[in-house]
């Protein structure tokens, strides 16, 4: 059993926030904390981003909620404020992926990190089948030749090929990439998991395989959809090598991380057709610049690093929060906590 927090009790409990996240939720954290016994006091960020929080105030900030509102625009804002911060004892992030140095810093330095995983899967699970579907289907013919106003429909060899019966190899089987296997095999996909955990009752894969065995396995592959985080391991893993062992047509699905993929040796299966056609939502640089090839492609979708859109992520989030909030006051174990590196 984890130590109780010195939060437990009576004691006040001082929580940094964004300006509007104060104003949308401010409300429903008290309220959690009156529930608990243990008021939970806001320190709220200025709403210019310029400004910063004295250094009194940032003193007395023992948790922080980095909240979608803060990113971009209040990030330096935030930071600044829980570097300054020599009481802050947990940080809560809403996205998924904690790649950034600065987490790796609040981590060495003793705060406990959580994110919010699982509050964007099914956005993104649905937007990564629908690069699917719109690749299986032939959509991007539709539109460039509707742009044309030419009709321009798919027959003979041209037709596009049935789903069922392909095969997708699904790196990375979180709460992410689980749902994009329920919904593939729901198109009736055969579903091969990558993970190095062992197979769980009710994971949506056909096959689980552990990392190593990718390279292997991708003579099978018609769609290789990367779901994992990036890590040294996974840095440019999806490189020449990699992509000249997908099968000529072999599609890929990138809603990870751009620099889990080596982008000039995908451009160039793309351009030679060694692959038929990338859905891409993340990049190695972002914003993606204009003079990159991958914009005119005429088989490649590209997303602005934006599959997780949904108007109901930060609810997600916030019960997320709540619910650690009210673990951290108990001393449980917290949901998502990111443990510290070796």
């Amino acid at each position: 059993m984890p130590a109780k927090s010195a939060c437990a009790g009576n004691n006040v409990t001082t929580l940094l926030v964004s300006h509007l996240l104060n104003v949308r939720f401010g409300a429903r954290i008290a309220d959690t904390g009156a529930h608990m016994k243990s008021p939970v006091e806001l320190v709220v960020l200025p709403a210019d981003p310029a400004a910063r929080l004295p250094d009194a105030e940032c003193g007395r900030v023992e948790l922080a909620f980095f909240s979608s509102d803060v990113f971009p625009d209040h990030s330096r804002q935030f930071f600044s404020t829980v570097r300054k911060a020599p009481r802050l004892r947990w940080l809560h992030a809403f996205n998924v992926g904690v790649d950034h140095p600065i987490y790796t810093e609040m981590l060495q330095r003793g705060v406990r990190l959580t994110t919010s995983a699982g509050s964007t899967a099914e956005p993104i699970a649905q937007t990564a089948i629908m690069g699917l579907l719109a690749l299986a289907r032939g959509l991007p013919h539709w539109l460039a030749a509707s742009r044309r106003r030419e009709w321009s429909p798919l027959t003979g060899n041209a037709s596009p090929r049935d789903l069922r019966g392909q095969i997708v190899v699904i790196l990375g089987l979180g709460k992410i990439g689980a749902e994009i296997g329920r919904l593939a095999r729901a198109l009736g996909l055969t579903v091969i998991g990558v993970r190095r955990g062992p197979l769980k009752p009710g994971d949506p894969v056909d096959e689980l395989h552990p990392p190593a065995a990718l390279p292997g396995l991708l003579a099978r592959c018609n769609w290789l959809v990367l779901a994992c985080p990036l890590t040294p391991e996974t840095r440019g893993l999806v490189d020449a090598a990699l992509i000249a062992r997908l099968p000529k047509g072999a599609r890929l699905i990138n809603v990870a991380r751009g620099e889990i993929v080596h982008e000039a040796a995908l451009i160039a299966a793309l351009r030679e057709g060694r692959l038929a056609g990338a859905y891409l939502d993340v990049f190695e640089t972002e914003p993606l610049p204009p003079a990159s090839p991958l914009w005119d492609l005429p088989n490649v979708i590209v997303t602005p690093h934006n599959s997780a859109a949904a108007a109901g992520n930060d609810e997600r989030v916030l019960e997320i929060f709540l619910d650690n909030l009210v673990r951290f006051h108990r001393g449980a174990a917290l949901v998502n906590e990111v443990p510290k590196p070796d």
